[in-house]
């Protein structure tokens, strides 16, 4: 029997919100992770059935995705977690999602795309706001400008918050250089190595400061476009403190720094509530220009961050599960095009 949807992290804010929401469309996935203690409760609260291994165990995780027709990859910091369940669902030929933001891993993924084309299963990292809206809107830029040889992106939260699992990946990368794709490759530059003003239509307006988003790496499978940038919106007295980070990468990459932010998360942080996220929004801006100077820059609000990834991820799984899938490696607009976004009925565009 060929179990339809398994769900690894279970226990994790994210994952939660995408049980939930599974749930309700009348998906009844398979819960997983490697502590009973977490993930039976959970099982329990939603009457599914779980699963318990650990993902340092390889024959443990084919044993347990061997009858898995998805697998949907919620346990970061993927740059830790990824491989082994990736490589575990090429061999038991299980298509993977995951809701990734992590440039690395994004390229690691895309190195399996030989190895998944063989045994006939896609692989879609990014399922989640990292990175469909912006990918999304990478792939309409580049259909408006199809000559495009850069692409600026951004992105701002109105409201909301950071979920544990979302802080202990900003930890795990304290220290980190920025990043961005210049002539195809992707390089190395200080965080917030360029500001930018921000202008989302009327609605929203902030600060843009670089960031390296998953968007350096996918765009470029998306669009084929050599030189990407990503801006995060933030509020312009905030933007010093990240430009700053670089002063102080030897300090952050320290591992007691390390640990000591970590112990802080696990003692105060979980995630937004139902309240908070009913009334943030999120806004995503881009702009292409091409050799002649030619732009074309569009704009959208959407469902907020932690809203959008579990209704974007389930509709995805769903997709797959209903056999709408492409083979191989995949990015979420090469997937389903750049309306993906726009299946989300609170997605509005503006030029």
């Amino acid at each position: 029997m060929i179990n339809q949807l398994m769900i690894y992290g279970a226990n994790g804010y994210t994952a939660q919100l995408i049980i939930e929401l599974a749930v309700k469309v009348g998906i009844k996935p398979i819960l997983a992770g490697r502590n009973k203690r977490k993930i039976q409760p959970i099982a329990k609260r939603f009457d599914l059935p779980y699963r318990i291994f650990d993902l340092q165990n390889p024959r443990a995780i084919d044993d347990a995705i061997s009858d898995i027709e998805v697998v949907l990859h919620c346990a970061g910091p993927y740059i830790h977690t990824a491989k082994p369940m990736v490589e575990a669902c090429i061999r038991n030929m299980a298509h993977y999602l995951d809701i990734t933001g992590e440039i690395d891993v994004f390229e690691l993924i895309q190195s399996y795309d030989y190895e998944a084309k063989k045994k006939a299963v896609m692989l879609l990292p990014g399922c989640g706001f990292d990175v469909v809206p912006t990918d999304c809107m990478a792939k309409y830029l580049s259909e408006q400008l199809p000559d495009a040889t850069h692409l600026s992106l951004a992105f701002a939260s109105k409201g909301g918050g950071l979920s544990h699992g979302t802080a202990m990946t900003a930890i795990e990368n304290l220290g980190e250089a920025g990043k961005i794709r210049l002539n195809g490759q992707i390089v190395n530059r200080p965080i917030g190595h360029q500001t930018k003003a921000l202008r989302f239509g009327t609605e929203f307006k902030s600060f843009g400061v670089t960031i390296p988003w998953g968007d350096v790496s996918t765009a470029f499978y998306s669009t084929g476009i050599p030189n990407i940038q990503v801006f995060l919106g933030v509020p312009q007295h905030n933007a010093k403190y990240i430009q700053l980070q670089s002063k102080f990468n030897w300090l952050l990459k320290m591992d007691f720094v390390k640990k000591i932010a970590k112990a802080i998360v696990n003692a105060q942080m979980t995630g937004p509530d139902k309240k908070t996220r009913q009334r943030s929004k999120a806004y995503v801006w881009g702009e292409v220009k091409n050799a002649k100077g030619q732009t074309k820059s569009a704009y959208f609000s959407t469902l907020e961050t932690y809203t959008l990834t579990a209704v974007m991820a389930i509709r995805i799984a769903q997709k797959v599960l209903d056999k709408n899938f492409k083979i191989g490696f995949q990015t979420p607009s090469n997937a389903y095009g750049w309306r993906l976004i726009t299946e989300i009925e609170e997605t509005r565009f503006g030029v």
